[in-house]
């Protein structure tokens, strides 16, 4: 049997902003379908690394393959859902627009809309309970229903691999719950996720890998085999505080009640 190569294969890459290098020597595979939780203090370079892995940067060094392919080589293949800061809610467009645009690179930007494009958008709508907001200007909505309209227009994009950054930062239950039912739809259909979050027990609860990252890559690998006292202390230095029940607080995005079990 042939084999068969890995959905997303990064390899050595070094990516930066002009002189400034925010990843260096950075190597993972990941395989078909898996869910991943890309993990790392402020400045940590995840941002960057989404960035890249959909072109919007370029590598100083190194390659990423999707399928065996260099990045580009599958126009539709990857989605991504970016930090709602870095997006502007002013632009005049609807909620529809916006999940049309996930619809783009299948029907290029000067063609109509057909039939299958349109029921695209209806069920990426419905999935994500927005239809009845699809007239709404985007700028309308709260951050939560926000959160839903870039993701349905991910799903319209029908991709192979789904890239979001920090999801759950700043949206209500209902929107925390609606993004990890999709999560569980998209392993369903085989497609891979990488999510970046501040959230280490959802982390280590609702996700098959764990990529840990400082500018360099810590470790990744499954949750109890990441999540340990030496690898948190590598990644997140003195913004770590160590308990005596065993417990770790990240006090940069953690609350007290959203305390860490560490695996020795």
């Amino acid at each position: 049997m042939s084999h068969t190569p890995h959905r997303l294969e990064v390899q050595n890459i070094r990516v930066g902003y002009g002189d400034r290098i925010v990843l260096s020597e950075l190597s993972f595979q990941i395989p078909h379908g898996a869910r991943v939780a890309v993990v790392g203090p402020n400045g940590a370079g995840k941002s960057t690394l989404f960035k890249a892995l959909v072109g919007l940067l370029p590598l100083q060094n190194g390659r990423i393959l999707i399928h065996g392919e260099p990045l580009g080589s599958h126009r539709d293949c990857v989605a991504y859902v970016p930090q709602r800061e870095e997006v502007d809610w002013r632009f005049p467009v609807t909620v529809n627009d916006v999940v049309m645009m996930g619809r783009f690179l299948q029907m290029g930007w000067f063609k109509r809309a057909s039939a299958q494009d349109r029921d695209a958008v209806q069920k990426s709508l419905a999935q994500m309970g927005i239809v009845d907001l699809a007239n709404h200007s985007i700028g309308q909505l709260s951050g939560g229903q926000q959160q839903r309209a870039f993701l349905a227009r991910a799903i319209a994009q029908e991709p192979h691999i789904l890239l979001m950054d920090e999801p759950f930062t700043g949206v209500d239950v209902t929107t925390q719950e609606a993004t990890l039912r999709l999560l569980d739809h998209l392993r369903e259909r085989d497609v891979t996720a990488l999510v970046s979050t501040h959230d280490l027990n959802l982390a280590a609860s609702r996700f098959d890998f764990i990529l840990l990252l400082k500018q360099r890559l810590i470790t990744f690998g499954a949750p109890r085999e990441v999540f340990t006292r030496e690898n948190l202390a590598q990644a997140f230095g003195n913004s770590l505080l160590m308990m005596d029940n065993g417990l770790a607080l990240v006090d940069e995005c953690c609350s007290p009640e959203e305390k860490f079990t560490i695996n020795d």
